[in-house]
């Protein structure tokens, strides 16, 4: 349906400066497919999805839409809107109208519709999203949550051939994100094309067919969803997808800064909302150090969480080391049944740097 060439986007400021938000972005999207765009914020993903309706004219490349170029010059762009819609994070409601309005408003004023064909397809989109009881309010009496379906039954309204979703549930309170992103399950079930952009990663997993990672204004990498988030190339895409959070501490010597340490670690529990594993952390830190660490400084101390996962664990590794500090015959069996029962597992594997001792809190 879509084959994007070379797709860039430059934005040029009064100094004279400039700022290239997309760089080459290139990629097929077929009919059916419902394609996840993912990344670090700044990296191009809501430009990419404008581009392709041209409310942000991409500067350079090609869009080919139904074997048409939609950026030669004299295109209709109102032909191509009729077959890409789009969902914003901010709803862009009319507060004037009803919900049933809103919704019949393009469908009388763009195609011509009779209001009463539109009326009655409006009331069975709002029945699928399950409003209808409110087609005669107006937005101001909505929650989030039904704005936002409601935005996507006006997007619906004008029969779309491809779907373009821009963070739907960002604006959102997190208790009325599961009813907009149902209602983006039911279009996927029925064979909707939809791209969307979002950082609800186990939704992107479930839904998707396809995952742009996209990273530095490209995608950078393309796949299936459960290539993307269980087996991905590169990885910058691993730590994005498995949301890796981490805090390193070079250890150097005896003298370090340990109670400094320990407030870090107490911190980051704190800010990744684990804080029920700080005193494990802690415990399991403090008896590694005093029993077998201590003959190994300098080491790295890493501890790290990944939020898709939940998994959360304490590195420790040491350089030019061959084989693991827990083998070391001063270390007592009565210590390694007492790491065991403290961690969920003990992991021991050789780094290209040296051997690293991995507990999975």
């Amino acid at each position: 349906m879509i084959t994007v060439s070379h797709l860039s986007k430059t934005y040029h400021n009064p100094d004279g400066s400039s700022l290239q938000v997309l760089k080459d972005v290139n990629c097929e999207i077929n009919q059916g497919e419902v394609i996840s765009i993912i990344g670090p914020s700044g990296t191009g993903k809501s430009t990419f999805l404008r581009a392709l309706n041209l409310l942000d004219p991409p500067t350079g490349g090609s869009i080919i839409i139904d074997g048409e170029d939609i950026l030669k010059k004299g295109y209709p762009i109102h032909k191509m809107r009729q077959k890409v819609g789009m969902v914003f994070q901010s709803f862009n409601l009319f507060d004037h109208m009803t919900v049933l309005e809103n919704v019949i408003y393009a469908p009388c004023k763009i195609k011509k519709e009779p209001v009463e064909q539109a009326r009655e397809e409006g009331l069975a989109l709002l029945r699928k999203i399950g409003l209808a009881e409110k087609a005669d309010v107006y937005p101001s009496s909505l929650s989030g949550g039904q704005k936002q379906r409601v935005a996507i039954a006006r997007c619906l309204a004008m029969k779309p051939e491809v779907i373009l979703f821009d963070e739907p549930t960002s604006a959102l309170d997190p208790t009325m994100v599961g009813e907009v992103l149902s209602v983006i399950r039911q279009l996927a079930k029925e064979g909707m094309t939809m791209l969307i952009v979002t950082h609800e990663m186990k939704f992107a997993r479930d839904v998707s067919t396809r995952i742009f990672f996209m990273n530095e204004g490209i995608i950078y990498e393309d796949g299936p969803a459960q290539q993307v988030f269980e087996n991905p190339v590169h990885s910058a895409t691993k730590a994005f997808v498995q949301r890796i959070r981490k805090e390193v501490f070079e250890i150097n010597g005896p003298d370090y800064d340990f109670p400094g340490m320990e407030t870090s670690i107490r911190q980051f529990c704190i800010k990744y909302n684990i804080a029920d594993k700080c005193e494990t952390a802690l415990e399991a830190y403090q008896k590694m150090l005093k029993e077998v660490m201590h003959k190994y400084l300098p080491m790295t101390l890493r501890i790290t969480h990944s939020e898709l996962s939940n998994v959360t664990a304490l590195d420790f590794m040491v350089e030019c080391l061959e084989s693991s500090p827990l083998r070391d015959p001063d270390v007592s069996p009565a210590f390694l049944e007492e790491l065991g029962s403290l961690c969920k597992d003990v992991i021991e594997e050789p780094t290209s740097r040296g051997f690293r001792v991995k507990l999975i809190l």
